[in-house]
């Protein structure tokens, strides 16, 4: 669930029945919820008002305050809460929150059970808990997620010294993160961690990566990594400032558990996003991609049903299942400089690795997301262009999930050409959706 704070869906009557609902589809009579957000400044009363609704039902609810997603779904699993609920809106302005949740698995909820809790907060026969919210219960367990994420890096010495910036997107990753790198020794310029509640991804962070790329070659950084609001995901910079996606990560890594033997399956998962570039260069090395719709809840259920060690997405959301089943920026960051370490890379001569043939990804903001096959002329447009890429190419036309956008991704020998023929896609939904 997400949307604009105070709004519904995220109104208080509606965070509320949420919190109850959430009890409800649970299969224990009594349930124990753990709790935990980015730094928006309606975090607070969002979660104050779901764990009023959840305690309703009979739940007990702890709070382990500002914290990355991943955190939530480590502490969820290994401390057998019956459920963790992340309080974020990602990558999204402040005004924005929302609401996901984890099972007791640490893995993110089926489409099947959020139809259920849908199902349960629509339904009129009941009331959520009357009443003011109150405190909610709080725990510190940072130190055990920091535990957990030092031992991605059993090589810890060879990362000393090693000078890296990061930026915290003035979001979650700002308590834990500079601590983390601080611990294993690295030298880390640290950007974007004075949050105030309203400057969570400005001009900062994954989706703004332009400022973290000027300090990694002013301050002479080996490599840099940038985290979004939540510090599910990460972008990378190399010494040169150039950036480095998802895609020259799931490559470089995947290569590192194939060398070492823990790349299961020998596949790795990706979405419809990512590169022909990776599915070529991973075929050279026997390696198969797998790819899957676009969100790292299908990412992470392939992974699932193939029992498989490595996947994510371009953005940057990347899973090891060896540590996660969810994406994680931090321990992200640990297998790329592990990755570096290992094998005496740079992360450029890394990234290097990877050919990506010319893409364009062009959005269009829409008035409401209707089914695309009900729009005769944007159907129309979408055949021609792929009439013209006869094999040579991909296109790919969906709308964003957390945003009312439609994006139109093309990839094909020339620049210029795709770029032309994404443009009449977009001029087209523009007349018939804008």
């Amino acid at each position: 669930m997400r949307g604009t704070a105070g709004r519904y869906p995220l109104d208080p009557p509606t965070v509320r029945r949420l919190g109850a609902a959430l009890v409800r589809v649970l299969p224990h009579g009594t349930a124990h919820l753990l709790v935990g957000r980015d730094t928006r400044e309606s975090g607070g009363w969002i979660e104050a008002e779901l764990a009023h609704g959840a305690s309703g039902e009979g739940a007990a609810v702890t709070s382990v305050g500002v914290v990355p997603t991943p955190a939530v779904a480590y502490w969820t699993r290994k401390a057998g809460f019956d459920a963790g609920v992340v309080i974020s809106a990602s990558h999204n302005p402040f005004e924005d929150n929302g609401i996901k949740v984890f099972s007791g698995r640490g893995e993110k909820f089926t489409e099947r059970v959020e139809q259920e809790v849908e199902a349960i907060v629509d339904d009129p026969s009941w009331r959520a808990k009357s009443g003011e919210a109150g405190q909610v219960a709080r725990a510190d367990l940072v130190g055990a997620y920091l535990d957990h994420l030092g031992a991605v890096v059993p090589e810890r010495a060879a990362l000393k010294g090693f000078r890296l910036a990061i930026d915290c997107a003035n979001g979650a990753t700002a308590t834990v993160a500079p601590e983390l790198f601080r611990q294993l020794g690295l030298d880390a310029v640290v950007i974007g961690n004075q949050p105030d509640g309203r400057n969570i991804n400005l001009q900062c962070g994954s989706t703004h990566p332009e400022r973290l790329a000027r300090t990694v070659v002013e301050s002479g950084c080996r490599m840099g990594v940038a985290f979004d609001g939540d510090g599910d995901r990460a972008i990378f910079v190399d010494h040169r400032g150039q950036i480095v996606n998802g895609d020259a990560v799931l490559l470089m890594c995947g290569r590192q558990l194939q060398r070492e033997g823990r790349l299961k399956g020998n596949l790795v998962v990706a979405t419809a996003m990512s590169n022909v570039g990776l599915e070529l260069a991973l075929r050279q090395l026997g390696i198969g991609l797998v790819r899957c719709a676009v969100g790292d809840k299908y990412v992470m259920e392939e992974m699932l049903a193939r029992d498989l060690s490595l996947g994510g997405e371009q953005s940057g959301h990347i899973i090891f299942s060896d540590y996660l089943f969810t994406g994680d920026g931090l321990c992200t960051a640990l297998n790329v400089l592990r990755t570096m370490t290992l094998t005496g890379r740079s992360l450029a001569d890394l990234a290097a690795d990877l050919v990506s043939y010319p893409q364009v990804l062009l959005n269009v903001r829409v008035r409401e997301k209707v089914g695309l096959d009900t729009v005769p002329a944007v159907m129309a447009a979408i055949a021609r262009v792929e009439s013209r890429l006869t094999g040579q190419g991909r296109l790919l036309v969906r709308y964003s999930g957390t945003e009312p956008l439609l994006r139109v991704m093309l990839e094909g020998e020339h620049e210029d050409e795709i770029h032309i023929w994404a443009q009449e896609i977009v001029d087209v939904v523009k007349k018939q959706l804008g």
